[in-house]
């Protein structure tokens, strides 16, 4: 199988990486508008870089997009066209009317679109999914999401980056859904914009807390930050009448305990996604090599991502208005159900 890697910054090497040990992948074409870095990640991993998009597209049988998000919706449009199975980081685009163009580009040819949300293909994840469906738990009443960023990403990113709902907070959206097979019906979000003043300049918030209503009546919470000193920390918790489990909690969560015999302060804590979730990353790559090759059904389609954005795109709106939101009010509704 051929491969094109459109964009070769940091999830996009790692992304080259998996693939060029991949045993399925015979040949891996990479291309990034830094010809330089293109050169580079393929010297180093022994794919052939291309000096356009056009080029990469010509020499592939499928294609994976890590670009910078602006440019996600004209690719998608671009392997579509020609005819290609596509694989692509999130988001679709950074707004409904981009993702739904976007989608109705795949929807005309009639290829497959592969969303990078690497949760679903995490074990604590993928457990406490079957956990929810055993009925291990009972009546499930709370969920709680948490993703916090030891650091603040460069001041450069944030005015591309959507905000942290739609950036950061949209994988908790997802996988909410994803775990728990039930579709959020409305939202309250709040955000601080109190840390560095990048933030501010951005129009962006660097702490977000929301209450997420379930379409049957589960509640659930989402916080993030980019703040958090301590280290990389995303967790789920899953809270129901027989018993509670965590994803994410093991001898690596940034998490020092306040009681007298609690767990003491990890030697080694996570320091960030790739490091967390390496594992997941190569296993949705693999999902696609089968996707492609017509050995499994698509895991996480384009209207998987449009559900997480409009649930991202209702919390904005709350978070202005100060009100509770139903998911209802934001376009796309009618695409995200097919």
């Amino acid at each position: 199988m051929r491969i094109a890697l459109i964009g070769t910054g940091r999830i996009g090497a790692f992304h080259a990486g998996v693939l060029a040990r991949h045993p399925e992948v015979g040949q891996l074409v990479v291309v990034d508008a830094d010809a330089a870095r293109a050169a580079e990640v393929a010297a180093l991993t022994g794919a052939t870089a291309a000096a356009t998009v056009p080029e990469a597209l010509a020499a592939a049988d499928a294609v994976v997009i890590a670009s910078a998000t602006a440019a996600h919706a004209g690719l998608i449009a671009d392997a579509a066209r020609a005819g290609l199975p596509a694989f692509c980081e999130k988001p679709v685009a950074l707004d409904v009317p981009g993702t739904l163009t976007a989608l109705g580009a795949v929807e005309a040819a009639g290829t497959e679109l592969q969303l990078g949300f690497m949760r679903r293909f995490d074990a604590g994840y993928r457990r406490a999914r079957e956990l929810v469906r055993s009925g291990r738990l009972g009546r499930l009443h709370t969920v709680r999401a948490v993703t916090s960023d030891p650091a603040p990403p460069p001041a450069a990113y944030l005015p591309l980056s959507g905000g942290l709902y739609r950036d950061c907070l949209v994988h908790d959206f997802d996988i909410v859904r994803w775990v728990t097979g039930r579709e959020v019906v409305e939202v309250y979000a709040m955000g601080s914009d109190a840390g560095p003043a990048m933030f501010r300049a951005a129009d962006d918030i660097d702490t977000a807390a929301v209450v997420l209503t379930l379409d049957d009546g589960t509640l659930a919470t989402a916080t993030a930050t980019r703040c958090n000193g301590a280290g990389y920390d995303v967790r789920l918790e899953l809270a129901g009448e027989r018993d509670q489990f965590a994803v994410g909690l093991d001898d690596r969560t940034p998490l020092t305990s306040a009681e007298p015999y609690g767990p003491a302060r990890p030697e080694k804590p996570w320091t960030g996604f790739l490091e967390r979730f390496a594992p997941a990353y190569e296993a949705e790559l693999d999902a696609f090599v089968r996707v492609v090759r017509g050995e499994a059904a698509n895991p996480c389609d384009g209207r998987d991502a449009l559900h997480a954005l409009r649930i991202a795109e209702a919390c904005e709106v709350s978070r202005r208005e100060r009100r509770v939101v139903p998911v209802a009010e934001i376009p796309g509704a009618e695409a995200a159900d097919g």
